[in-house]
Parts: C-alpha cells; sequence; structure tokens
C-alpha cells in the first residue's frame, strides 16, 4: 500500500469522524468507503446506490468466509 499526505475539507473530516463512529470504522476507513462508493457509482451510473451498498457488503461477507450455500428447490 503506497501512502500519502493529502489535505481534506476540515468539515468532510469532521462528518466521516461522526459517520466512522455508528459504522464501527476509523476516520480514514470512513473515507475509503465513501470513495469506493463514489468510485463505483461513477464506473457503473446504471446502477442504484442501494445495489452498490449490497455489492460492497456481499465482497466483505465473501472476504470474511461468511457465505450460505444456496438450496435449489
Amino acid at each position: 500500500m503506497i501512502t500519502t499526505n493529502i489535505r481534506l475539507d476540515e468539515n468532510l473530516v469532521r462528518k466521516a469522524t461522526m459517520a466512522a463512529k455508528s459504522s464501527n470504522r476509523t476516520t480514514f476507513q470512513q473515507i475509503e468507503h465513501w470513495i469506493k462508493i463514489g468510485k463505483m457509482m461513477e464506473d457503473n451510473p446504471e446502477l442504484s446506490y442501494e445495489f452498490v451498498q449490497q455489492a460492497i457488503t456481499a465482497k466483505a461477507e465473501k472476504k470474511a468466509g461468511n457465505l450460505d450455500n444456496y438450496q435449489f428447490t
């Protein structure tokens, strides 16, 4: 991972800090989360915000090994 210093608006950092607390993230993780959402939305403008959120959640669940087998009936 490359580390670099960037300047962010103080109000944005304050909002990220508040959002991070409610999501069990660090401020940095919250800003990264917002960046991922923004990038996905720009790359896929036809997708809804809800779908993008579900995709991020599904990816995190897969990475954590928290998957259930689907049973066809």
